[in-house]
This record gives structure tokens, C-alpha cells and sequence, in this order.
């Protein structure tokens, strides 16, 4: 249940923390104390009204029995009650404890025993089951190892994980979990990520060239060259140099942020915060005047306090109370299950409200490193020629364009290929490269460069295949070798052959407007916005003008998300209404400026985690009808003669529906994915 004292500040989580923390102290019986007091409590309310159906034994023996059902039903809810009234909060356990003890003062020793006997019944279950989704969160923790094996000199030792320090080598066998955050210094493997990442694919690993450098800018270390705490390793046994401290490592901060997420406000939680702000005092002032009602209607006092408890007894928003953090929870805890961090309430409601997604370009709809993807040669040239003087020319350069042109013309010429001898390659800033090539000048360049080379335009024929290419949002350059042109070649940042499945997989889950802001040009925009399947592109933005289109979006379509890497991106990611940072594993930088956090560099997370808040969204929904509707059923239900024990049968049952209906979450399954 929740409470709000006087600066509106969230208690629910507090209040079942310290539950859960005094029946795990609470004698022999640990934390199975309340559900055995609620049992003790069912046996002695049946026995004492066996006893006083049938008039068995003394007369004094039933009532015996009743005050020992309140002994049981009562323990747990008073010292909850105690505990609120030290922190001045009036709550509906003080509520329930009034109700009872007035049942018993008018006699009504077994009606108020059962109210307490179902009350506690409730109790002890929703702990339960809100100890389930907790359960969910901290199993996440436990996934690390509690010891590492250390290489120190020429010895092994076995040390917690707690003691390791950024530089220590740790040996990890096949099979074993991973103890810290580090990069790989010795053999090869593949590592089971899913814990961390939600890839579920084992991903390859390999040693680093300069590990004490690695560990100095983990973030930024390959893929291939780093592991994570708590992920499993495959088959090879591998060195491991640490990078982080075991509290600092990925897997702990997930932890930790998810934690820290179950105290987040979501929009519908601040709603039912206000509407039993003003709520409760309304029912206990009705509940006051109907204690009064003997003065008018011609009826004992002790029926008016009894219909009045019983009006209060049905009027206790437990179930609201509980319907949205459960619901919440639940959704945190599954997504983090599968390597998607949702930092609270907030981000996990407005991304299953939200029919708008906006997308950064490099990185996050591409492969972020362009490829070789046109090869058109001039006539008289075959492809093999054209491919084998740029493959020539570009291998003495360390530009990114160069790599990108020498591993595609190698792909398609073969390893084994004969290239033909460059000399005096020199580069041309801004522009391209020239070399020398069987005695003649060879230029791999920019269409511009020979214009302003030549001072004349290229040959029609180039021309018309460097516009084409130019159209399909491709990077060109133009082969010239002596007074010949060669042809022109093609380079793109492709984009991700996962990055069109997941755009159909989010317009089936409704969202409508898909669109990509991009510093590229334009026409590169709209390129990878056709093959992927987008609604909309903005290309030629500064990142001061992505900022302006998330504005804009905001303001014309509501609610935005923004997906990005979490680094250049963060000014749109802040300014959006849900920011998503993809392969937040690494960076600290991501995982700080996100709402939602993509663990693994995998698009295809995304579908999931909108349609689980979007299933989320449905639930909180579901829950707010059920709480809303059986307390707008009971409270006239019980003015006209409804009795105690019936109001809080159908009071914490709601209660228990809510509760069970958000645990469905934790078994959420996305339904948009072909696996």
C-alpha cells in the first residue's frame, strides 16, 4: 500500500521494504511469520464460531477464541499501524484496527475477527506477490559470481569479487560467469551476453592489443574485446584484465537503476496520488457524519457505528493504491530480464502512450562505418580493374573511407587476388588520394576535386553515373588513372539488416510516425529512409537543429521518443518525451542521459520494449477500472446493509485481482518477433 505524507512524498516502497524486513526477522518462522499469523487467524475465527453455533464447552470459551484470531489477525497490522502514526500518517491499517475494535465493543467479536482475518489474508498475499517482482529485479544481481580466481606472479587465488581493483587478471573457465567488467588478454571464446545485453546470440571474443589502455577508456573498447560481469562464458578458458570495481560494473548499476526506477512517479501514479489526496478525508468526514445517522433515522447507535465502519472498510482505496506500482514493477523487472533498463514509471507509461519515434542515422538505423556498395566502370574497364587500382591506391591510406574501400574491393575480387604495385600515394586534404600506377597518375577522388583539378566537368558518362549514385544517398568518388577515367564507385553507411523488420514490427504495435533526423544530407536521408522503411527524414541538421525537430515533433504530434547512442545524441534524447540509448552496455554516458537503456547494440529490442509498455499501459488501465469500480459498487452496497465481512471479502479481493493482474507482466513474450 501507499502513503503520502505532507510533502507528497512516496511511502509505498518504504512500507513494504520494512515489511518484508521485519517478518524475515520475525523468529524461527522468518518471513513465512505472517502468512502462518493469518492461518493461526483463520483456525481460531472457525473454531470460536463452531464453538458459539453450536454451544460447545463454557460459555466463555468462544470469545476466548475470538480474541485470539484478533491477537493473530491484528499483530502485523498494528505494528504497521504504530509505525504510521509515528510518522503521523493515518492509514487504512489504523482504519481497519477502528473498524475492529468497534465491531468488538458492540459485541460483534466475529465479524470483527473476520475482517481482520481477511485483511491480513490480503496483506500477507500482495507481499507476496509484489516480492515476486522484486524477486525478478534482485535475481539480476545474483547473476555475478561471489568469488574470481586471481593471477598474481606465478600463483592463482580464489578472492571475493568485492576485492578485485581495475588491472587485476582474473582466469575464467568454460561455463563459468564472468566476475567483473573487463577486457579479454589472453584466448579466445564466445561469451553468452543475454544477462547483460539480451543478445541471443553468444557474441565471439578475442584478446585486445593494449589492455592497460583498453581499461582506461572501457566505453570504448570493441565489442569483441570486452565482457561483463555476470555474463557466461563458452567454451574457451580466458584471461580477463579488470576494468571496473565490482559495484561499479554493469550489471550493478542495472541493478541499481532499477531499484532506484520503482521510486520514479509515472503520469497515472501522480493521478491517483491527487485523487486520494482528496479522497480519503472526503470518506472518513462521510464516514464520521454516518456514525451520527441514529440522530435522524430512527435506529440504535450501534447500527449506525456498524454501517459506518463498514462504509470505511469499503471506501479503503487498497487496491488503487497498489494497482499502478505493481503494475510498474513488474514491467521494470521483465524488461530488465531481458536486457532493456526502463528508469521508472514515467518512461515506462508515456512509451506505450507515444505513436511517434524519432531515430538518429549513423550508428542507430546503420552499421555506423560505410561499405563498398557501387562499383560502375567506364566502357572499355571491367569491374576487376577498376576494383584492383582502387584496392591498390586506398591500402596505403588510413582514412575510414579507405578501409571501407579496400576490405569491399577484396570481398569482391578475392583474398587471393594480384593487385597492382602504388607508388608515391600521397593524400589529397578533403578530397581523395593520387598514387602512381604503371608509370601513370592515378586519382581516386571527389567529383569536385577534378573540376577544380581539370577546371572541366567530368565526361557525360561519369557524370550521369555519379548523379544516379549521388540520388541513392551514396558517397562517390571518381577513378582517374593517366588522361582516362576509370569509372565511379559508391560508399554507404548501410543500414542494419535487422533495421526494416523492426519499422513493420513498431507500425504493428501503432505507432504511426516513424522518422529519422540526420546530419547527413539530405539525400542520404531519404536513401536509408526508403530501404528502411521510415515515414519521414530530416537530413542536413546541426545538433542544435535536431534539438529544434524534436521540439517541433513534440509540439505537433504530443509525445516523441528518440533513439540514439546516448553520447551525441543526448541534447535530442533530453528534449524528447522518452529518450532510448542503444548498446548502453559500455557507456556510462548512455545509461546516465537515457530513460530507456537498449543494453545490447540491437535495434530489434525495441519492438519488445514498446509493446511491453504498451501491455503495461493496458494493465494499468485494467487495474484502475477493477480498484475504481468495486469501491463505487461497495460504498452504497454497505449505506444499504452490506455487512462487514462481505465488503472486505470483495475489498482485498479486488486487491488481490490488481496485483495478480500485473504479474502477468513478468511473463510477457513479444508477440511482434518471428522467434
Amino acid at each position: 500500500m501507499k502513503h503520502d505524507d505532507k510533502d507528497g512524498h512516496d511511502h509505498s516502497h518504504e512500507k513494504s521494504d520494512g515489511a518484508s524486513k521485519e517478518h524475515n526477522h520475525d523468529g524461527f518462522l522468518g518471513e513465512k511469520a505472517e502468512l502462518v499469523f493469518v492461518g493461526l487467524t483463520g483456525a481460531l475465527l472457525l473454531s470460536g464460531w463452531l464453538v458459539e453455533k453450536y454451544q460447545y464447552g463454557p460459555g466463555w470459551l468462544a470469545l476466548c477464541l475470538f480474541i485470539g484470531a484478533y491477537f493473530f489477525g491484528g499483530f502485523f497490522t498494528t505494528k504497521e499501524a504504530i509505525q504510521n502514526l509515528i510518522a503521523r500518517r493515518f492509514e487504512i491499517d489504523t482504519l481497519m484496527l477502528v473498524a475492529a475494535a468497534g465491531a468488538a465493543a458492540l459485541g460483534e467479536w466475529a465479524e470483527g475477527a473476520l475482517l481482520l482475518f481477511l485483511f491480513s489474508l490480503g496483506h500477507a498475499l500482495e507481499h507476496f506477490a509484489m516480492g515476486r517482482a522484486r524477486r525478478a529485479i534482485e535475481a539480476l544481481a545474483k547473476l555475478a559470481p561471489e568469488t574470481a580466481t586471481v593471477r598474481r606472479d606465478d600463483r592463482t587465488e580464489v578472492v571475493g569479487v568485492e576485492m578485485l581493483q581495475p588491472g587485476d587478471i582474473v582466469l575464467v573457465k568454460p561455463n563459468e560467469r564472468m566476475p567483473a567488467d573487463g577486457v579479454v588478454i589472453k584466448g579466445t571464446t564466445s561469451v553468452d551476453q543475454a544477462p547483460v545485453t539480451g543478445e541471443s546470440v553468444p557474441v565471439d571474443k578475442q584478446p585486445v592489443d593494449d589492455a592497460s589502455a583498453a581499461i582506461a577508456a572501457f566505453d570504448k573498447v570493441a565489442a569483441n574485446n570486452r565482457v561483463f560481469a555476470g555474463t557466461i562464458n563458452g567454451a574457451g578458458a580466458i584471461e580477463v584484465m579488470v576494468a571496473r570495481l565490482a559495484k561499479q560494473s554493469v550489471m550493478a548499476r542495472v541493478v541499481q537503476m532499477v531499484a532506484e526506477a520503482e521510486a520514479q512517479r509515472s503520469p497515472t501514479q501522480q493521478f491517483t496520488d491527487k485523487f486520494e489526496r482528496i479522497f480519503v478525508p472526503s470518506v472518513l468526514g462521510f464516514v464520521a457524519l454516518l456514525m451520527f445517522a441514529f440522530v435522524i433515522v430512527d435506529e440504535p447507535f450501534s447500527e449506525s457505528f456498524y454501517r459506518a465502519m463498514a462504509v470505511l472498510v469499503a471506501a479503503s482505496p487498497c487496491a488503487l493504491a497498489i494497482s499502478v506500482p505493481s503494475a510498474v514493477l513488474s514491467g521494470v523487472a521483465r524488461a530488465g530480464r531481458s536486457g532493456v533498463l526502463v528508469k521508472g514509471g514515467g518512461p515506462l507509461e508515456n512509451l506505450g502512450t507515444l505513436t511517434s519515434i524519432a531515430f538518429d542515422k549513423t550508428g542507430t538505423l546503420t552499421e555506423g562505418k560505410p561499405k563498398l556498395t557501387d562499383v560502375v566502370p567506364a566502357t572499355g574497364v571491367t569491374e576487376t580493374e577498376l576494383l584492383a587500382l582502387v584496392a591498390a591506391v586506398e591500402s596505403h591510406s588510413d582514412h575510414p573511407l579507405a578501409s571501407a574501400l579496400v576490405e569491399g574491393a577484396q570481398e569482391r575480387l578475392g583474398a587471393e587476388a594480384a593487385l597492382p604495385a602504388a607508388q608515391d600515394v600521397k593524400s589529397i586534404t578533403g578530397r581523395g588520394i593520387q598514387a602512381t600506377v604503371d608509370g601513370e597518375t592515378v586519382y581516386v577522388a571527389k567529383p569536385v576535386f577534378f573540376s577544380e583539378f581539370g577546371g572541366a566537368n567530368l565526361p557525360t558518362e561519369q557524370e550521369q553515373a555519379n548523379a544516379q549514385l549521388m540520388t541513392d544517398g551514396r558517397t562517390t568518388m571518381v577513378v582517374l588513372k593517366g588522361d582516362r577515367y576509370m569509372g565511379v564507385i559508391g560508399v554507404m553507411d548501410t543500414p542494419r539488416d535487422v533495421a526494416a523488420n523492426v519499422m513493420t514490427r513498431l507500425r504493428s504495435l501503432g505507432i504511426e510516425r516513424l522518422i529519422m533526423i540526420s546530419g547527413d544530407n539530405q539525400q542520404v536521408a531519404d536513401a536509408v529512409a526508403k530501404v528502411v522503411g521510415l515515414t519521414e527524414a530530416k537530413g542536413d541538421l546541426m545538433p542544435d537543429q535536431k534539438v529544434d525537430a524534436i521540439k517541433q515533433l513534440r509540439k505537433d504530434h504530443g509525445k516523441v521518443a528518440m533513439v540514439g547512442d546516448g553520447v551525441n545524441d543526448a541534447p535530442a534524447m533530453a528534449n524528447s518525451t522518452v529518450g532510448i540509448a542503444m548498446g548502453a552496455a559500455g557507456s556510462d554516458v548512455a545509461l546516465e542521459a537515457a530513460d530507456v537503456a537498449l543494453m545490447g547494440d540491437d535495434l530489434s529490442q525495441l519492438p519488445f520494449v514498446v509493446g511491453l509498455s504498451r501491455q503495461t499501459s493496458r494493465i494499468i488501465k485494467q487495474n484502475l477500472w477493477v480498484s475504481l469500480g468495486v469501491v463505487a459498487v461497495l460504498i452504497p452496497a454497505t449505506i444499504f446493509g452490506l455487512n462487514i465481512g462481505t465488503a472486505v471479502l470483495f475489498h482485498e479481493g479486488s486487491t488481490l485481482i490488481v496485483v495478480a493482474n500485473a504479474l502477468r507482466l513478468l511473463a510477457y513474450r513479444d508477440k511482434t518477433s518471428d522467434a
